[in-house]
Order: C-alpha cells, then sequence, then structure tokens
C-alpha cells in the first residue's frame, strides 16, 4: 500500500465534505485543493558574500525535504552593485505528498515555535486563491540545527490553491488547520 501523509488523508475525509457543505458545491471537485507550495528566500548579502547562497541553498533543501535552486537577477541595478546573472535568492517549489507533508510540519511544529505568535494575518490573499505569508526566521523549523546557523533569514511561503476567491481559499487553508488571527 502506498504512503499517504495524514493532512492528505484529512482533506479527504473531512475537509472536503465540510468545504462541500459550506459552499453548496455540487461536485467533490468542484471543492478547492492545495496546488502547491513555494518557498522563497531573498538574501541580498549573498551580492557580496557567495557563500551565503550555498548556506541558503543547504538550509532551504533541509526545511523542505527537496533540493533548493538558486535565483539569478535579471537585470543590473548599480545602485545596489547587481549584476544581471548573480544569484540573489533561493526558492524551491513542492507538490504531491512533500507538499502535504510540509503543511503538516509547518502547522503542528515550526508555527507553535514561533515568539508571541498569535496567528498569521489574513491579508496575505491576492484575489485569486492563493495565500502568501512571511516567516522571520527560518529557525523554527526543527531541521535547522541552530549552532550551525550564521545568519538568521526568513523567507516567504506561498500556498497555490485551486479555490476560484479568497473566501474559499480562506476556508480551505482554515480547515486545514492554519491559525488565521481572529479578529
Amino acid at each position: 500500500m502506498a504512503y499517504i501523509p495524514r493532512i492528505k488523508e484529512r482533506y479527504n475525509q473531512e475537509i472536503v465534505p465540510a468545504l462541500m457543505e459550506q459552499f453548496r458545491y455540487k461536485n467533490r471537485l468542484q471543492v478547492p485543493r492545495m496546488m502547491k507550495i513555494s518557498l522563497n528566500q531573498g538574501l541580498g548579502i549573498a551580492i557580496t558574500d557567495r557563500k551565503h547562497i550555498e548556506t541558503g541553498i543547504s538550509e532551504l533543501s533541509q526545511i523542505a525535504g527537496q533540493k533548493a535552486v538558486p535565483t539569478k537577477s535579471r537585470k543590473d541595478i548599480s545602485n545596489f552593485k547587481l549584476r544581471k546573472g548573480n544569484p540573489i535568492g533561493v526558492r524551491v517549489t513542492l507538490r504531491g505528498n512533500r507538499m502535504y507533508e510540509f503543511l503538516d510540519r509547518l502547522i503542528s511544529v515550526a508555527l507553535p515555535r514561533v515568539r508571541d505568535f498569535r496567528g498569521i494575518s489574513d491579508k496575505g490573499f491576492d484575489g485569486r486563491g492563493n495565500y502568501t505569508m512571511g516567516i522571520s526566521e527560518q529557525i523554527i523549523f526543527p531541521e535547522i540545527d541552530i549552532d550551525k546557523v550564521t545568519k538568521i533569514n526568513g523567507l516567504d511561503i506561498t500556498f497555490v490553491t485551486s479555490a476560484q476567491t479568497d473566501r474559499e481559499a480562506y476556508a480551505l487553508l482554515k480547515e486545514f488547520g492554519l491559525p488565521f488571527k481572529t479578529k
């Protein structure tokens, strides 16, 4: 039998029926689902010191469980001493079981480790059913060894859903267990 992440199982057994009832969908295929999760880390300091890119790649690869790739600048900007083609960040896109595993670890392990955590903002929706949130410290993930961290960096996490509206995407992410702030 193939391995199914527990949060994917929960999606099929609990979340789909709940969203079908809430939004009056007639078919299971109308229910929004998670398409991918993108992790992005901008490393502007890498302009002067290239080893930060290697560190960023290894840390983001540990967090995601999948190899991260460097992002390169698209144009020259003299004020920032930036040349076209220089690596300035790191990114990774998760799909399938790895995406569900990361979501589970984020909700149950990483977010509770944030200092003075009061929930995540509901302002990160883009109008098309996608949600982006920022994390200020990569050390909230248990995969990162705090003793080996040279510089604390943040990262952006984007949840891409098949939802048509922000309301549907909010309901989907809330059902998955993302702790949004209560007003």
